[in-house]
């Protein structure tokens, strides 16, 4: 198997992170591709993801798995044996659902559009709007006010042990610090579970 990533990018990070905590990174072969030199335009990635993000994940059969969550998924499913990373009832799968689609669409999304909106890092294909950027910013330090106070008296974002929603809201706020999106002081609860998930060797990879 192969996945096609940019390795400084939130979401292939997500996707190594995730297979390191179920001890399965030496299954993939990853293959580096370089966004900003549109490397993820070509005719050739674009018949793997019609969408031109990465990761990409290219099975030995040729089928391709595009979106981080969909091959965290296919890993969750194919090796029932490893940690679990995204629930083992009805009710935890479920919430865990849940707090992904949080984290993505409350966090995630206005981090990137104002890395995207402020930066100009892709102004060669897309059109920054610098308010939007701002914005989209202040929404994303806004979900942290909402984690810091969930996280209060836990020690992970959902149950008793790391899980998918954990390694997403760590990639997000690390990735979040290029705009200058940071844990304030105030955040003492999102700052103990930080410096505890980073302690993890998962965060290293």
């Amino acid at each position: 198997m192969k996945i096609f990533e940019t390795k400084t990018a939130p979401n292939p990070r997500r996707v190594r992170m995730f297979l390191a905590e179920k001890g399965l990174l030496d299954k993939v072969e990853f293959v580096e591709l370089d966004l900003q030199k549109g490397e993820n335009l070509t005719p050739e990635f674009q018949a793997m993801n019609p969408m031109k993000k990465v990761p990409v994940m290219q099975l030995d059969d040729g089928n391709c798995i595009a979106e981080t969550m969909s091959i965290c998924l296919y890993f969750e499913e194919q090796y029932p044996d490893t940690t679990p990373l995204m629930g083992t009832t009805p009710l935890e799968k479920a919430q865990l659902d849940q707090w992904q689609r949080w984290l993505d669409y409350y966090f995630f999304v206005p981090t990137g559009m104002c890395f995207q909106h402020s930066t100009g890092y892709f102004k060669d294909r897309m059109n920054p709007i610098p308010e939007w950027g701002e914005e989209a910013g202040k929404q994303a330090a806004s979900f942290m006010d909402f984690l810091d106070r969930h996280l209060e008296g836990r020690k992970f974002i959902y149950g008793d042990s790391i899980t998918a929603a954990d390694i997403t809201a760590l990639c997000v706020l690390d990735f979040a610090k290029v705009v200058k999106i940071r844990i304030s002081p105030e955040q003492k609860n999102l700052q103990a579970w930080y410096d505890h998930m980073k302690e993890r060797p998962s965060a290293k990879v």
